[in-house]
C-alpha cells in the first residue's frame, strides 16, 4: 500500500526539513508521539509540569524541558512559555497531541508565525470547524445529514427552553467552541433545560475561554459513529476508516472499535461521502475525525469535526496498517497523498481506555501513586501507556493512564482476546476502570450474539446501570498527594544564568504524605465531604439555606470533569470551602445541621 506519492514521482517544492519536534502535551499521547519521532528519525523534545517531572514521557524523550508550575493554565496551556521553550530548544515543529492547545487556532497561528511547522490543520480551518455553528453550516452546504438546531448561539437558558418547547425533547446543549464532551449537556425534562444551559456555558467558559452555546435536537439512544480522515495540503482527502465510540459516560468515551460494526453499506457510504465532502469544503489538512450520531431508526446526523488526532486512533491504525502520527508529520512537511484507493480494513480492533477512576463510585477520578502496573501481552495485544509502576497520576490533568488495544481477525476473536487481556491486567494503588471493562465484555448488548447491537451513548447510565452496580465493588478510598512543589534555585554556569528545580526531600525538607486513606464513616455526620479532589467551581445554594437530602449543592471540577456534590441529609447548610479553592478528597466543604 502506498499512502503518499513517492519522492521520485513528487513534483513541486521539497518537503520541509524536520529534525527536532516539540510535543506540546503529556502522558500517553506524548509517549506515542515520541515513538513516531523515533521511527521518523526525528529528535523529540518533551515539556513537563512539575508533577510530571518523573513521568514516563519525560524520561523517554530525547530532551525534556520544564514548564515551571503545575496547573494546566501555567503549564500545558501556557502558549508563550511553550513557544519560548521551542525557540530555546531549536525545534523545527510542534505536535499538540489531543486536548490542551490542540484545537486552539490562536496557538496554531503563533506556531506558524514563529516559523515552525504546525502538525495539524491551518488556524482558519480549526477556527471554522471548531465553531460548531460554522461546522453545521459547512455540513449543510455539502448535503450532509443534520438534525434541527438553533441558527446560532443562544443568549440564555430561557431561549433554550423556547427551542425545546418548539421542537421537543430531548435537546443537546453544546458549546459552540467546545470539544471532547466539555460544555455538552442533554436535557430530557423541560424543568432542567435552563440549569443545564447555564452549566454547559460555565464549563465551556472555564475550558475554552468562550461560553457561547447553541442547541439542537438530540437523537434518543443513538450510536456514536465516526470517520477517520487524512487530508494533504494539495486538496487530497482520504477516508481511512470508521469507528464506533458509543460506549460513553458523561460524553467521555470509554470503549472504541474499528471498523464500526453493524452498519449497512448505505450507512457506511453516507458517512464516507459526507466526511470527505466536509473536509474538502473546509480545506482540511492532517488527521481529523468527522463524527455522526446514528439513531435506532437509521437516521444519521452530523455531529462535529475534531481537528486533531483522536484518543481512539490506534484502532484505525491496527485495522489499516497506517501510522496516523507519522502520516500527520509527513503531511505537515508537504507530502502528497497518492491517488490509489486504500484497501478495505483488515480484522477488528477494540480499544479500552484505562482511566484512574472508580466506576463503583460514579467514575470518580482517583489521582495518586501507581503501586503496581502489570499489563497484558500476547497475540493481538497493544498497550499505549503513559505510566508504569511508581508513576504518579496527578489530580490536575486527565485521568487517562493507558489504552489497551486488542485486535482479532473478527470482532468475536477480538472480544475473546480482550477478555483474556483484561484478566491479565492489574493496577494497584488507585482505582481504575478495569472492572468496568471486564463487566462490559459479559453484556449481551455489547456482544450482540444475535447481530443486534444494543449499545448507545447513554447505555452505561441507563440500560447497563443496574448490572454495573451489582457487579462492581468500590475501591478502597486511597488517595495520594501530587509530588511536592520543587524548590527553585538560580545558578550561574559559564556566565549564563540557569534555574534548577530540586525536590524538597533532596534538601532535607519534609515532603507531604504520599497517601492518605479515609475510611467511610470517619467524618463528622454533619460534614459534607468532597467526593473527589479538585477545584470547587460553584456553590448552588446560599450559606444558611435549608437543603433537602439529595439536593445538588456544589460542583467540583476534577480531571476535566464536573462532579456534582449533593446533600447527604436535610437541614441548614453552613458553607466552609470557598469557590475557586483547591479541595482535597474528603475535605470538609460544608456542614448540614440536623
Amino acid at each position: 500500500m502506498t499512502l503518499f506519492v513517492p519522492d521520485a514521482e513528487r513534483q513541486g517544492p521539497e518537503l520541509r526539513p524536520l529534525r527536532r519536534l516539540l510535543i506540546a502535551n503529556r502522558g500517553e499521547i506524548a509517549v506515542r508521539i515520541i515513538r513516531a519521532c523515533r521511527d521518523e528519525g526525528i529528535e523529540s523534545i518533551a515539556i513537563h509540569a512539575d508533577s510530571d517531572r518523573n513521568a514516563l514521557f519525560t524520561r523517554m524523550a530525547d530532551e525534556s524541558r520544564a514548564l515551571r508550575g503545575d496547573g494546566p493554565a501555567e503549564t500545558y496551556l501556557n502558549a508563550p512559555r511553550i513557544l519560548e521553550i521551542a525557540r530555546d530548544a531549536r525545534a523545527d515543529a510542534i505536535h499538540p497531541g489531543y486536548g490542551f492547545l490542540s484545537e486552539r487556532p490562536d496557538f496554531a497561528a503563533m506556531v506558524q508565525e514563529a516559523g515552525l511547522i504546525w502538525i495539524g490543520p491551518d488556524p482558519q480551518v480549526i477556527e471554522a470547524l471548531g465553531n460548531k455553528i460554522e461546522a453545521r453550516r459547512i455540513a449543510r452546504s455539502v448535503g450532509a445529514p443534520l438534525v434541527r438546531g438553533s441558527p446560532g448561539p443562544l443568549a440564555s437558558g430561557a431561549e433554550a427552553l423556547d427551542f425545546a418547547r418548539a421542537h421537543g425533547l430531548p435537546i443537546a446543549i453544546k458549546a459552540a467552541h467546545g470539544g471532547g464532551g466539555r460544555g455538552l449537556r442533554v436535557a430530557w425534562r423541560l424543568e432542567e433545560v435552563e440549569e443545564l444551559f447555564d452549566s454547559a456555558r460555565r464549563e465551556a467558559l472555564a475550558a475554552f475561554g468562550r461560553g457561547e452555546c447553541y442547541v439542537e435536537q438530540f437523537l434518543d439512544r443513538p450510536r456514536h459513529v465516526e470517520a477517520q480522515i487524512l487530508a494533504d495540503r494539495h486538496g487530497g482527502v482520504k477516508v481511512i476508516g470508521t469507528r464506533d465510540c458509543s460506549l460513553q459516560r458523561r460524553n467521555q468515551k470509554l470503549v472504541e472499535e474499528a471498523p464500526a460494526p453493524f452498519l449497512s453499506d448505505n450507512q457506511r457510504d453516507a458517512i464516507h461521502r459526507a466526511s470527505r465532502a466536509i473536509c474538502a469544503q473546509a480545506g482540511y489538512s492532517g488527521a481529523g475525525t468527522v463524527e455522526f450520531l446514528l439513531a435506532a431508526d437509521g437516521r444519521l446526523s452530523f455531529l462535529e469535526v475534531n481537528t486533531r488526532l483522536q484518543v481512539e486512533h490506534p484502532v484505525t491504525e491496527e485495522t489499516t496498517g497506517i501510522d496516523l502520527v507519522r502520516a500527520m508529520i509527513q503531511i505537515a512537511r508537504g507530502a502528497r497523498l497518492a491517488d490509489e484507493s486504500l484497501p478495505e480494513p483488515r480484522g477488528h480492533a477494540i480499544e479500552f481506555r484505562i482511566n484512574a477512576e472508580d466506576p463503583a463510585r460514579g467514575f470518580l477520578p482517583t489521582p495518586g501513586v501507581i503501586s503496581r502496573f502489570d499489563p497484558p501481552a500476547g497475540p493481538g495485544v497493544r498497550l499505549d501507556s503513559g505510566v508504569a509502576a511508581g508513576s504518579v497520576v496527578p489530580g490536575h490533568f486527565d485521568s487517562l493512564m493507558a489504552k489497551l488495544i486488542v485486535t482479532g481477525a473478527t470482532r468475536d476473536e477480538a472480544i475473546r482476546r480482550a477478555a483474556r487481556a483484561l484478566s491479565e491486567f492489574h493496577i494497584g494503588g488507585l482505582a481504575s476502570v478495569l472492572p468496568f471493562h471486564r463487566t462490559v465484555l459479559e453484556a449481551p448488548d455489547f456482544l450482540a450474539p444475535s447481530g443486534v447491537f444494543g449499545v448507545h451513548t447513554r447505555w452505561i447510565e441507563t440500560d447497563f446501570s443496574e448490572t454495573l452496580a451489582r457487579a462492581l465493588v468500590p475501591h478502597s478510598r486511597v488517595t495520594a498527594a501530587d509530588p511536592a512543589p520543587l524548590i527553585r534555585l538560580g545558578v550561574e554556569i559559564d556566565g549564563k544564568r540557569h534555574e534548577l528545580g530540586l525536590p524538597p526531600e533532596l534538601l532535607g525538607a519534609r515532603a507531604p504524605d504520599r497517601a492518605e486513606t479515609r475510611p467511610a464513616g470517619s467524618q463528622d455526620p454533619a460534614t459534607v465531604a468532597a467526593p473527589v479532589a479538585g477545584i470547587l467551581t460553584l456553590w448552588q445554594v446560599e450559606d444558611g439555606a435549608e437543603v433537602e437530602e439529595g439536593e445538588a449543592i456544589a460542583v467540583i471540577e476534577a480531571m476535566k470533569m464536573e462532579s456534582p456534590v449533593t446533600a447527604h441529609r436535610p437541614g441548614r447548610i453552613t458553607r466552609i470551602a470557598r469557590t475557586g479553592e483547591t479541595i482535597a478528597f474528603g475535605a470538609a466543604l460544608a456542614r448540614i445541621g440536623a
